[in-house]
């Protein structure tokens, strides 16, 4: 076990821990409780708020002078808002959390416990339990399926137990921890996306110049899950899901596994939009369709840059996804169990 009080005297205070917030009075005050309660302590605290009406952000910066208040002045989205609130903080590490996210209370002593075991790696996720319903996983970090379909790992599956420390395909933006200079170096997250897939895009990012990121199975948040965004399969989640999700497919795949997978990728997104219209509810998957079709072309552009720096091979990249259809049903993501050195 990781020794307390050198980490909550020396690794802590290289923290700084980023809550972006927008109308989260619901969430904020439990998970900010628990950050107060954490047994790794010296961290910077930020609250970001992006323009909410709910006075939650203000409120809670006035109870406690130990946070700090960024105001975005608007809802400029999740990865341009945690944008801002990386370039203004002070400290080594980036620790992002959602504030519908409430840590354990050693929750950020083993982030950096694993950080200090494996100190090759600059990237780090949490496991993530259903706070409605703790003894279900939430997430082991984010997963991708072979043909360019990211999902949660383990999302909806009885809580294991004990899970090592395990290499992912991508961190989870509502619990992770990352070193600050390596997240501005890659430019943050990319804005485009407003929000969602914006943390799978960072992760390909880094997989792709050859950066792992690591699961800390044994650091644990409860988890609500797009309380501020209406759900999962609210309209503005699925739009920003499915046009996310193709802008992230033809930013990052490299060209081998773009050409043997774009039949796959195509057949499934149809199959996503066949659904949708059983149900009902294909209007926003069209109209995420048509935004990733239009935004293609500045896309392809970035694209261009992004794997200009490619360092890691293609055979590298497909190590790290799950290509057994019946894994991807089931949301069985691909752990790499990662042995200190």
């Amino acid at each position: 076990m990781a020794n307390k009080t050198a980490i909550g005297g020396t690794e802590a205070a290289d923290v700084s821990v980023v809550v972006l917030t927008y109308q989260s009075a619901g969430t904020l005050g439990r998970c900010l409780a628990a950050l107060k309660a954490q047994s790794a302590q010296g961290f910077e605290t930020i609250v970001a708020d992006n323009g909410s009406s709910d006075g939650a952000p203000q409120a809670a910066a006035a109870a406690d002078p130990g946070i700090r208040l960024i105001d975005n002045g608007a809802n400029v989205g999740f990865a341009a808002g945690n944008n801002r609130a990386a370039e203004q903080a002070r400290r080594r590490w980036l620790v992002l959390l959602n504030p519908d996210a409430y840590a354990e209370p050693d929750w950020l002593e083993r982030m950096l416990a694993a950080a200090k075991a494996f100190p090759e790696v600059r990237c780090f996720t949490a496991c993530q339990r259903m706070a409605a319903e703790p003894a279900r996983l939430d997430g082991l970090g984010d997963a991708m399926a072979a043909i360019g379909f990211p999902f949660r790992g383990g999302y909806g599956a009885p809580d294991p137990g004990a899970i090592g420390p395990c290499e992912v395909f991508s961190p989870c933006g509502a619990a992770m921890m990352i070193d600050r200079a390596l997240f501005l170096e890659l430019g943050g997250f990319d804005e485009s996306f407003f929000c969602y897939c914006e943390d799978v895009d960072l992760g390909y990012r880094l997989r792709l110049i050859g950066e792992p990121v690591l699961l800390a199975g044994d650091a644990v948040v409860l988890h609500e899950g797009s309380v501020s965004t209406g759900g999962r399969r609210s309209d503005f989640s699925v739009f920003h899901g499915v046009r996310n999700r193709l802008w992230v497919y033809f930013k990052c795949t490299p060209l081998p596994l773009l050409l043997l997978t774009l039949p796959f990728h195509g057949t499934a997104t149809l199959a996503v939009w066949l659904r949708a219209t059983l149900r009902g509810h294909a209007d926003p998957v069209e109209r995420g369709v048509e935004a990733a079709l239009q935004g293609l072309p500045a896309i392809w552009r970035e694209r261009r840059r992004v794997q200009a720096r490619r360092r890691a091979s293609s055979l590298a990249i497909a190590g790290m996804m799950t290509w057994n259809p019946l894994d991807v049903l089931s949301r069985k993501g691909r752990l790499k169990p990662r042995i200190a050195r």
